[in-house]
This record gives C-alpha cells, sequence and structure tokens, in this order.
C-alpha cells in the first residue's frame, strides 16, 4: 500500500464535475484576471469568515508583503514573530526592509509563546505576526493585549489555518490584518498559486487593493491620498468590469505589485469553499481517530486547547527516534513529511540576524522531533489503521 502525504488527485475527483465546468466557462468567456470570479470569491470568502474585506493576491508570500507594507512597515522596522514556521513569515518581514524578530514557541501548540513577546518589544517594533502553525489558532486575546499596550499593530499569518476558529471566531479576523495562502496544499487550495488579505480596516483595505496592481487606477488615487494625508479629487474608474482595455490602469500612483489572483483560481476556490468546512471536519475526525489509536504508545500527539477549532492542515507527531520512525514508514509506504527540519532563526538566509543555536531552545527541539503522517479529508479506513498499526510496530 502507498499513502501519500496528502492526495490532492482524490479531493479533485470529488469536485471535479463542477470544477471543470466553472473553468470551462471561464475560458469560454474570456476574460482571466480580476473578472466575476475573483469578485464573487472575495465576498463568499468575506461571509465564510464573517469580515468586511477580502483582497485576493497572487500568492501568501504577496499577501504577508502588501500586507505590511500597507501598515506603513519598512526599512529598519521589527516584526515580531516565531521561529518554528515556513520561510515566508520571516521572508515577507524581511522583503519589504523589516527585521524579523524572533520569540520561542511552546512545545504543546506549536505556536509563538505569548509570554516571550514583550521582551523582545523595542522602540523600532512596529507589529506582532503570530502564525497558527499547522492549523491551531494562536493566544490572540494575549497578543492583542501586548500589542494594544504597545501600540504595535498585529497581522495574523494564517496561511494554514482557513476554517478554524479561536473562542468562536474566525481566524483572520483576530487582528488588524490577516493573510491566508491558496497553495495546493493548504486546507483551501487552487490549483496553482493564490493567496488573500483581509481586514475590517477601509483604509487598509483601499491600500492593499491599490498595491496589488501596480498602485493604480481609482484605488491607486485614493491609497496616494490615505498615505500622504492628501484629498485631492478623485478620478472615478468607470470601465466595465469585462473590458480588456482599462485607460486607468496606466497612471500610476505607488510603487506596487503585480499580484492578482488568476480568474480560474478563484472559479476552483469558489468551488472548494462551499466544501471547506465538510472537509476541515473530516480532518478533525481523522486526527480523532490517530489520537486515541496511539494513546499508549511513546508518541507526542497534537494538544489542542479546548477553546480552539484546529483544522489539522497538518498532523505533526513527536519522537525521540524521528528518524527511525520515518524510515521504517518510508519503507511501508507511508509518506511522511519533516516540519521543519531548521527553524528559522538557524537558516542561512538570516544569519545576518546574528542567532545563534541555543536561542530557542524549543523551537531546536520541535525541529528535531517532529514529523507530519498523512492527512487529508478522503482518507480511507483502512488507510488510517495501516498507518496506525505500522507506528505501534515500529
Amino acid at each position: 500500500m502507498h499513502i501519500q502525504l496528502i492526495n490532492l488527485k482524490r479531493q479533485y475527483d470529488s469536485i471535479k464535475e463542477e470544477a471543470e465546468e466553472k473553468v470551462l466557462d471561464v475560458l469560454l468567456r474570456g476574460q482571466y484576471i480580476m473578472g466575476e470570479n475573483v469578485n464573487e470569491f472575495e465576498k463568499e470568502f468575506c461571509e465564510f469568515l464573517d469580515i468586511k474585506h477580502a483582497i485576493s493576491v497572487a500568492n501568501g508570500t504577496e499577501a504577508l508583503i502588501i500586507a505590511l507594507k500597507a501598515l506603513g512597515i519598512g526599512e529598519g522596522d521589527e516584526v515580531i514573530t516565531t521561529p518554528y514556521t515556513f520561510f515566508a513569515t520571516s521572508e515577507s518581514i524581511s522583503s519589504v526592509g523589516a527585521i524579523p524578530v524572533f520569540a520561542d514557541v511552546r512545545r504543546d501548540t506549536f505556536n509563538i509563546d505569548f509570554s516571550k513577546i514583550e521582551e523582545k518589544i523595542t522602540s523600532k517594533t512596529k507589529a506582532i505576526m503570530p502564525v497558527h502553525i499547522f492549523g491551531q489558532p494562536c493566544d490572540m486575546d494575549e497578543i492583542n493585549e501586548i500589542a494594544k499596550i504597545y501600540g504595535v499593530y498585529v497581522i495574523e499569518d494564517a496561511a494554514q489555518a482557513v476554517g478554524s476558529e479561536y473562542k468562536r471566531r474566525m481566524v483572520g479576523t483576530l487582528s488588524d490584518i490577516a493573510a491566508f495562502s491558496f497553495f495546493p496544499t493548504k486546507n483551501l487550495g487552487c490549483a496553482g498559486d493564490g493567496g488573500i488579505i483581509v481586514t475590517n480596516n477601509d483604509k487598509l483595505a483601499t491600500i492593499c487593493k491599490a498595491f496589488r496592481v501596480h498602485g493604480s487606477g481609482e484605488d491607486g488615487q485614493k491609497a496616494f491620498n490615505i498615505l500622504n494625508k492628501t484629498n485631492k479629487d478623485i478620478v472615478i474608474d468607470n470601465a466595465t468590469a469585462n473590458k480588456i482595455y482599462n485607460p486607468m490602469k496606466y497612471y500610476n500612483y505607488l510603487i506596487g505589485h503585480n499580484s492578482r489572483l488568476d480568474e480560474i483560481q478563484a472559479a476552483i476556490l469558489r468551488v472548494k469553499l462551499e466544501r471547506l468546512d465538510k472537509w476541515n471536519d473530516k480532518r478533525r475526525e481523522n486526527a480523532k481517530y490517530y489520537n486515541e489509536s496511539l494513546k499508549g504508545t511513546n508518541l507526542i500527539t497534537p494538544f489542542e486547547n479546548e477553546y480552539v477549532k484546529h483544522v489539522y492542515h497538518l498532523y505533526i507527531l513527536q519522537s525521540e527516534h524521528r528518524r527511525q520512525i520515518v524510515s521504517n514508514l518510508n519503507d511501508k509506504g507511508i509518506s511522511i513529511g519533516i516540519y521543519y527540519p531548521i527553524p528559522l532563526h538557524l537558516q542561512k538566509a538570516h544569519i545576518n540576524l546574528g542567532y545563534k543555536k541555543g536561542d530557542m531552545p524549543n523551537a531546536e527541539y520541535l525541529s528535531y522531533r517532529t514529523f507530519a503522517i498523512p492527512m487529508f479529508a478522503e482518507l480511507t479506513e483502512e488507510e488510517k489503521a495501516y498507518i496506525v498499526r505500522h507506528l505501534k510496530t515500529i
């Protein structure tokens, strides 16, 4: 038996007919950028989260970069974040000229330890960027309270946590601004790259809309006024949504990005969004099965706070014998992932920050002991039993 870490083909097979119909419709209409599906998906995503604004972009990394820039974070500013996450988190901070400042994580949730944040705050600190790692929400009440005391922003990196909840509130609605990724392996993934920024702040939404299209057009003018504290007249964009040529895009007011969600990807995401809650519930069922089946072993199963809804983007186990376990499971046809083998503070790309081994003991501890076993909504009972049986044998 061969079991993939995540099987995207099975998910596609479950939506094949509807997805192909929607994609074909896009091709027949001949509008591939910023069309009806993008507009409708943004509205539907707002409804899903119960938030005011959703601004789709090219990918999750761009979502973080644009969110940072919209907050005015740049050269020499500091942003406190976690060392135990995917590189895009700290990369986005460095990309705008700011400095990632790492605070260690908790060993149980793998999320940033809020008790370690305050000691990292300096006069240069402009924001805190918690990551809801693997689908489990961070301690947002405590993080927001710290941010309020020191007058800094909070940016949620919710790339792995779409659909998760913190105290009955959706992740992505718990901060000044948040970013999601729609990379294909995410719980809500497209057939390529995609991302989205969400906020309840009207001004931030306008700036993000301008940044994603080269700082041009009506949103570019509005964003220019906001950022420069002026009140210049706005030339209204009267171009209809289905026009290929829009002269407004040739008037640029900010240095922005080319970061738009494709119409085909939006069409696919609309089909998947309708099923996301059901798929997340199935992931939670699979996690429960693993948790109960692995009791009595020396494996440490994931911890879930009682006041959150974990959506298990990945199901992470801990063991002192990771190398042997991974080797044995691979021999049995069970795919395994290592998340994350090197914490961010020890990455060569951040050597200039001056961190050394031992600075983030919990992140380092986890990086040597954690591994992911197959987790996706379409796992069969036979496959789960096979995985558990071989884990117990090992």
